[in-house]
């Protein structure tokens, strides 16, 4: 088994206990050079929210997407879109990937700014 495989793999185990819970969800994708969060609705799989390095009002902000004042900065804008759209309570769905470094600055970045998980 490769490394996505197991990342994979790790990510479907907890996306089926999210399932359970029956609640929205912040998912985190990450690439070397971007970072993707989303709020996704229970159920229907609609995305209520989203951000990412790629957006046009936080690029300017951050330059680099690949760092973790990147990954703060959009934790801190997807908190503040999820809030708009009537979302503050979230499970996390870190998509398989370890709890550091860029995921963990996103996930505290959106919990300081109204996020609740």
């Amino acid at each position: 088994m490769d490394k996505k495989q197991s990342r994979l793999r790790r990510a479907k185990r907890g996306r089926a206990q999210m399932r359970s819970k029956e609640m929205h969800r912040l998912s985190v994708h990450r690439t070397p050079r971007h970072i993707y969060a989303q709020i996704i609705a229970p159920g229907e799989s609609n995305v209520v929210a989203s951000a990412s390095t790629l957006d046009k009002a936080l690029r300017v902000d951050i330059g680099y997407g690949g760092n973790v004042a990147a990954a703060a900065a959009v934790g801190k804008a997807i908190a503040e879109r999820s809030r708009q759209a009537g979302v503050t309570r979230v499970a996390f769905d870190r998509s398989g990937f370890k709890y550091h470094g860029r995921i963990k600055a996103l996930a505290d970045a959106a919990r300081e700014n109204g996020l609740e998980f």
